[in-house]
């Protein structure tokens, strides 16, 4: 029988990857890509596929398109009821405009191959997955590749080639775990077939599990347990696995291969390690790192005796014996402790460990002196105070470096529980203790941080990055929290029997409160008592608000069993910088009331995050998002249309065209200054607190371009050593390691992030740009003419950004040209209006002087076009046998047909002002085949009306007046009250709904 719950997890993958719909015959194909099977619909038992997607109408949804063909969409029913009602019960006393509603489905993300999470029959089969290459906006997302390879550094003139597909990376087969058993070899002892002592190997295997808590493939135990303990694994021990239920627990998985098994500790051990309340921390390892966080799947390895990067190879031994490692001189020079300590300080560093080839020059550059050059040649000389690990055995100079705990247990983090450390923090547990004296000594549990790597959160508020308030969605949080409050609000409901107010309420204790609406009772903590009225704290919604004393209960002690929901996380990237203005109206605008994404980077009492919102198509990265706000707009690069530049710089051509200028400018000029001072700053300073240990997407850090330091983004992470980054003022890609990058020193930091990025991206006039367009020879020649010239000219014919100069969440006062229906309507900049008509009027008189000429009409062309009395700039949408011409108004959005004989050429003085015509969408509102009533609504309340437009997205294309944007309608014309146009579709198309 097929797991349903694997079945709905991977049909919601591919849905998700598909948010316009797939059709149901590709359904079946793209199934098979994620997870390498057929949809088991007969072993669902259902004859055929349809049957069994309508079983699950919570993951798709069903529907014949115009030309009858089914397609299948992502249901979003159940998510949708949840989230709204969460974004309903999140009170706030700052309440502005509307509650975002965004999704809340991860981009499915790449993970090692060979780190097994807790649960097997879901991770195992998990792809490698299909999530938005190049990844997030603003910084990616997190890698797109697995393992950790060592990649010369490949310098990448350019953008990548757009998307990789819609969650492009298909599983592959050096994507999923080695399941062939190599047999180990006859003449180690005790030989196959033989009597063995079973308490021995028990022992030995019980060793093992201790050191993979994840789990492992039981064809792979025989090459761990030789490499281990330098014997063979007894036959008869694998066949008696599985009655070794003390010692193991031997699961079989998803798959239909009846060979392929898992070991796991003993169920009764896991249970504990899992258990985050657990007052006894397991033991860790003597040779895993110390403080190392918890990592996400990508970067996830088990302690030292680590399942091998490359599925071809068997583990290695944790610790290097003499048997194993490679042959050191008979009498090497024993290490200083001054080169101990220094190379110790290095692998702190790298908690994830570092390429013993890096050693070297990490080395130099870090502490101005050679590394000793038998180091590298002995490296059991580092074996107290670190682990060496061979990934390719075949290669033993190819080694990596762990640094070794120093005790044995206690603090760190393990993969199978949020925190090795499970005691309560001094902090944490003398705020408990307070309470617990006000409250009869009723303790509320604290709250875990969720295990999975990606959890939803509900932003707040925040009035410093270093501590934005938030909730986790999702079962165990938000929803156990609404089961509580639904459970209170009946308990506290208005009937006689429920309990009377307190009378006497006292600062610091916990009380229920009966919410302004008379609704929903909430739990809080008296902040202040006043006179007639309390001040309380609600620590599930993570606000305060003044009410009335009648309206405080006793709270009752079943009600303190959930931890409090409100907690705090701390943005990555952003800690010098947590409460600059601009930093926190940023995040205001693009997070506060949201539910987004949070990417765990470290866990602690207030994780680490760096949060993104994956409601666009492209995922956007609020921690980068906010750090742009630093930017000083007076030093980015100059651009005007229809103006001419000297000495420019090409630094990057594409190969779709497109190339990256540098143009003279203050910014520029002040960048190299700021550059030149941090190589100066780093000569003479040898420490290790510039190497970049905790790389994240979005982080802006340095590293070298033709032997300088120069600025770099990170865009994507491949493990937990190789990386993607941007050279963001020359537009040049690279893939290099970790120990490669350095911090951006203090006393510049905050002066490079005010500097824009310098490299500025063309097109040729007048030559298409796009994947294929252009030839390999043709890209080589134009890099041939152009590249890294500094005396180039350049001149602005136009720009197709000048009107998108807003960022997501931002406002601008629009008019309302054309309204279709809420999902086809034409936008107007109103700050530019005034230029649209002089511009009309420098047309009528031109062209009302010129006389007709001869003219070559084609398809796809801009020209100017007579329509009534005015002349417009039209494109040409089609050319009809009685010579009238279809024609599209740039400026107005309308389609027209006017005679051939009242075009004319677009001369390029007109072409200056960018076209003005800007189709939309309505946001707020699902996406739909509106009837005519409701068009006629809408069109009432915005056709050729002046109104605000929120931005919400913007779909990108090559012509400007193919791009669409996404945006809410707000009518501020009443005093009293805002209008927002998506409240009143919303509600008329529920209305008809209830008709039906």
């Amino acid at each position: 029988m097929a797991d349903v719950e694997l079945v709905k997890k991977m049909l919601r993958a591919v849905l998700q990857a598909n948010k316009g719909g797939v059709s149901l015959s590709r359904l079946q194909s793209e199934y098979k890509e994620l997870t390498g099977d057929q949809i088991p619909h007969k072993q669902m038992g259902h004859n055929n596929l349809d049957a069994l997607l309508e079983t699950m109408p919570s993951v798709v949804r069903m529907e014949r398109n115009r030309s009858g063909e089914m397609m299948c969409f992502p249901s979003l029913a159940n998510e949708t009821t949840h989230i709204a009602k969460v974004v309903a019960r999140q009170r706030s006393s700052k309440k502005t405009g509307r509650p975002h509603l965004v999704n809340t489905q991860m981009r499915v993300k790449p993970a090692a191959p060979l780190v097994l999470n807790a649960k097997p029959q879901t991770s195992l089969r998990q792809p490698n997955h299909r999530g938005r290459g190049g990844g997030r906006g603003g910084g990616g997302g997190r890698g797109a590749g697995h393992g950790d390879f060592r990649q010369t550094r490949d310098m990448k003139d350019g953008q990548s080639e757009g998307k990789t597909g819609v969650h492009p990376n298909k599983m592959s087969n050096q994507n999923t775990p080695n399941r062939k058993t190599n047999p180990p070899p006859e003449n180690l002892s005790p030989g196959k077939g033989k009597p063995y002592n079973p308490q021995q190997v028990q022992s030995r295997i019980k060793e093992v599990l201790g050191k993979y808590s994840n789990g492992f493939w039981v064809s792979k135990l025989p090459q761990i347990y030789r490499e281990l303990y330098k014997q063979d694994l007894p036959t008869e021990a694998i066949k008696d696995l599985e009655t070794w239920t003390h010692i193991c627990t031997v699961e079989k998985t998803c798959s239909s291969n009846p060979s392929e098994l898992l070991l796991y500790p003993a169920k009764d051990k896991a249970v504990t390690n899992l258990n985050p309340s657990s007052t006894t921390a397991p033991t860790q390892s003597s040779n895993s790192p110390t403080n190392k966080p918890l990592q996400s799947p990508a970067q996830q390895r088990p302690s030292s005796t680590h399942l091998t990067r490359s599925s071809s190879h068997p583990p290695q031994s944790p610790t290097l014996s003499s048997s194993s490692s490679p042959s050191p001189p008979s009498s090497p020079t024993p290490l200083s402790p001054d080169l101990k300590v220094k190379l110790e300080e290095l692998l702190i560093k790298y908690s994830n460990g570092l390429w013993a080839h890096a050693l070297p020059k990490l080395f130099q550059d870090t502490y101005k002196t050679k590394l000793p050059g038998h180091v590298l040649e002995n490296l059991h000389l580092l074996s107290d105070f670190c682990t060496i690990d061979y990934p390719m055995p075949d290669n033993p100079k190819r080694a990596i470096l762990y640094r070794r705990s120093s005790s044995g247990g206690g603090a760190g983090e393990d993969e199978n529980c949020n925190r090795r450390d499970s005691t309560t923090s001094e902090e944490e547990l003398k705020l408990r203790q307070e309470l617990g004296r006000r409250l009869s000594n009723h303790a509320v549990p604290s709250l875990q941080i969720p295990k999975e790597e990606y959890p939803s959160v509900l932003v707040v508020e925040a009035t410093n990055t270093n501590g934005v308030i938030l909730r986790y969605i999702g079962e165990g949080y938000s929803q156990a929290q609404e089961s509580m409050e639904d459970e209170m609000r009946e308990f506290y409901g208005l009937n006689q029997s429920s309990p009377t107010p307190l009378s006497a309420p006292l600062s610091g204790q916990l009380v229920a409160v009966r919410a302004e609406e008379e609704e929903e009772i909430l739990r809080a903590q008296v902040c202040e008592v006043l006179a007639d009225k309390v001040k309380v704290y609600y620590v599930d919604h993570g606000f305060s608000e003044v009410i009335s004393k009648a309206k405080v209960f006793d709270l009752q002690e079943k009600f303190f069993k959930l931890p409090f929901q409100a907690t705090k996380c701390k943005l990555a990237g952003l800690e010098p910088f947590c409460q600059d203005p601009g930093v926190l109206k940023k995040f205001e605008t693009m997070a506060s009331g949201r539910i987004l994404l949070a990417e765990i980077l470290e866990r602690g009492q207030i994780p680490l995050v760096v949060l993104y919102d994956t409601s666009q198509d492209d995922d956007v990265n609020i921690n980068a998002a906010c750090m742009k706000a630093l930017q000083d707009k007076t030093l980015a690069s100059p651009l005007q249309v229809n103006s001419a530049y000297m000495n420019v710089t090409v630094s990057s051509v594409c190969s779709d065209g497109t190339v990256y200028c540098q143009l003279p400018s203050r910014g520029l000029a002040k960048l190299n200054e700021i550059l030149e001072k941090i190589e100066t700053y780093f000569h003479s300073q040898v420490t290790s607190e510039f190497l970049v240990s905790r790389p994240f997407c979005g982080k802006r850090c340095l590293a070298r371009y033709k032997s300088k330091w120069s600025r770099v983004e990170i865009t994507n992470l491949h493990g937990s050593r190789v990386l993607d980054i941007l050279f963001i003022d020359v537009g040049v890609q690279a893939s290099v390691e970790v120990f490669e990058l350095r911090e951006i020193p203090p006393p510049f930091l905050r002066d490079l992030m005010a500097i824009p990025p310098q490299a500025v991206k063309c097109c040729l006039a007048d030559l298409a740009v796009s994947v294929g367009s252009w030839t390999p020879e043709a890209v080589q020649w134009l890099r041939e003419k152009v590249l890294n010239i500094t005396d180039c000219s350049m001149k602005v014919k136009y720009s197709i950004f000048t009107l998108f100069n807003l960022s997501h969440g931002g406002n601008m006062d629009v008019y309302v040209s054309v309204a279709c229906h809420p999902g086809h309507f034409v936008l107007q900049p109103w700050r530019d209006m005034y230029k649209l008509v002089v511009l009309m009027g420098e047309m009528i008189l031109y062209y009302n002087k010129t006389e007709e000429k001869p003219l070559n009409i084609e398809k796809n062309q801009i020209y100017a076009a007579k329509v009534e009395n005015s002349w417009h700039r039209v494109l040409v949408k089609g050319v009809l046998t009685n010579g009238l011409v279809s024609v599209y108004e740039l400026d107005y959005g309308k389609h027209e047909l006017v005679s051939c004989t009242q075009l004319r050429p677009l001369i390029k003085e007109f072409r200056q002002l960018p076209f003005q015509g800007i189709t939309a969408q309505l946001a707020g509102v699902k996406p739909r085949q509106w009837s005519e009533e409701a068009s006629i609504v809408f069109r009432n309340h915005v056709e050729k009306k002046p109104l605000v437009a929120q931005l919400e997205a913007i779909q990108e294309a090559t012509n400007p007046w193919d791009r669409k944007l996404t945006v809410f309608l707000v009518d501020t014309s009443q005093e009293e009250r805002d209008i927002w146009v998506h409240d009143i579709m919303a509600e008329f198309a529920d209305e008809l709904t209830n008709e039906l």
